[in-house]
């Protein structure tokens, strides 16, 4: 009864971590989307503007990553790990926005549609930065 009770306790953690990872990820979403919509409203490109939204959200993100998802204090090792997991998100991302927007998907459902599919990628190789790829063990 008390593995039970260990691993309840272990996947509720799980759990409410995903949806801490959730709460930062719509933040910094809408950010980067709003970042997005008001450059290429002026006439910015719309790769010149999905970049900039992309690494002013980054600063937030990092910063509520650290604290709030797997609170965790900021240090430079996570920091780069954090630069790392995104630069792969960013071309993950660049490559589905204009995937999209060749396809034909509106400029303004495109980055909505990309962030939507990266989400997952990212969850799971941030855990791997915050939670150094080991798994705690319960006494």
């Amino acid at each position: 009864m008390e593995k039970i009770g260990v691993l309840f306790k272990k996947n509720r953690e799980q759990i409410m971590q995903f949806i801490r990872f959730c709460i930062v990820g719509t933040i910094a979403a809408g950010i980067h989307y709003g970042i997005y919509y008001v450059l290429l409203r002026i006439g910015a490109g719309h790769n010149p503007a999905y970049a900039t939204g992309y690494i002013i959200s980054f600063i937030c993100n990092f910063i509520a990553t650290s604290y709030f998802t797997f609170h965790s204090s900021p240090s430079w090792g996570r920091f780069i790990g954090f630069a790392g997991s995104h630069a792969v998100n960013f071309i993950l991302h660049m490559v589905l926005l204009n995937l999209f927007l060749w396809m034909g998907m509106h400029e303004l459902i495109a980055p909505i549609a990309v962030m939507l599919v990266a989400m997952l990628v990212q969850y799971t190789i941030l855990n791997f930065v915050f939670k150094g790829g080991r798994k705690k063990t319960e006494d």
